[in-house]
């Protein structure tokens, strides 16, 4: 088993990095149809990988993002892709009619102007904690997987985070980050007869 990785770490690389949220994973990973997502649950960190990368086409697509009764909202921040929901979700006892993307989390809008309490009800690590910024997670799984179409040993990774950004005064994001990624240390593979 492989040591923890630390949690703030990971949240911080997270939100500061933006991109294609599609993994090595993926092609080896089985279809999840978009519609068949629960994003409360993926919010809450309660989903797969997969799952997540199902919404890869919504994410490119306008089209595809209304059709799952999302409907985008100007950028107000560069690292974020915002969408109004036609019906709202509850995550962690909080309403929400917004969600956001930013590389491989997807996270809740939150009308709460601390997002302190929240991050210490759901017993989270402190990764940054200022007057004007405040970063909190905690990675909740992290598990060795097999590549069944490469045989190559994956790391699958879900963290909880909770923060505040400049662009949404009075608002809390919390959200989950999901991640496939190859095994950093997998040993080479003894040559045959040898």
């Amino acid at each position: 088993m492989r040591p923890a990785r630390p949690s703030f770490v990971l949240l911080l690389l997270a939100l500061a990095v933006v991109g294609d949220a599609r993994s090595a994973a993926d092609e080896a990973s089985p279809a999840v149809p978009p519609a068949k997502v629960d994003i409360a649950r993926l919010i809450s960190c309660q989903g797969q990988p997969e799952e997540f990368m199902a919404l890869a086409t919504a994410l490119q697509d306008p089209l595809q993002a209304v059709s799952l009764g999302w409907r985008p909202l100007p950028q107000s921040n560069m690292f974020l892709s915002e969408y109004a929901l036609n019906a709202p979700v509850t995550v962690f006892g909080h309403r929400s009619e917004r969600i956001a993307f930013a590389g491989s989390s997807v996270m809740a809008v939150l009308d709460l102007p601390d997002p302190r309490p929240l991050a210490k009800e759901l017993a989270l690590e402190t990764a940054v904690d200022t007057p004007g910024k405040a970063m909190f997670g905690k990675e909740l799984v992290s598990e060795e997987v097999r590549d069944p179409a490469t045989g190559a040993t994956l790391v699958r990774s879900l963290v909880l985070n909770v923060s505040n950004v400049t662009s949404h005064p009075g608002k809390t994001l919390v959200g989950c980050t999901y991640s496939i990624d190859p095994l950093e240390d997998e040993p080479a593979e003894a040559p045959a007869g040898g």
